[in-house]
């Protein structure tokens, strides 16, 4: 879970610091770990379909279904960027839409 929410972080965020993506790529997987028995399941199962077709098809693969709404597919990458998101702009609030650094970082998170 943690490669593919890091592929989308990259794709969604191409200036996000690849340490701030491991930071939140870690975090995800953390939060999807204490998620009820049958979700975590159902979100195991997609997480492990979806990396089997990264194996075989690639990234540009993934990176194009997580754009597309999808039955169950495209509510797992919705459940990846809404926890990524607000993780993002919680910890560090001056990143800007592409994952950058705002001019005005004082008071920032670290």
């Amino acid at each position: 879970m943690t490669s593919v929410c890091d592929l989308v972080l990259a794709d969604d965020f191409p200036e996000l610091a690849a340490d701030r993506r491991r930071i939140v790529s870690d975090f995800v997987v953390t939060r999807l770990g204490v998620l009820p028995g049958p979700m975590k399941l159902g979100v195991t199962v997609i997480a492990s379909t979806i990396a089997v077709l990264r194996s075989v098809a690639g990234d540009s693969v993934v990176i194009r279904l997580s754009h597309r709404p999808l039955p169950l597919i495209g509510e797992y990458f919705r459940l990846l960027r809404s926890l990524s998101y607000a993780y993002i702009w919680e910890t560090w609030p001056a990143t800007t839409p592409t994952g950058g650094t705002a001019p005005n970082t004082a008071g920032e998170h670290s």
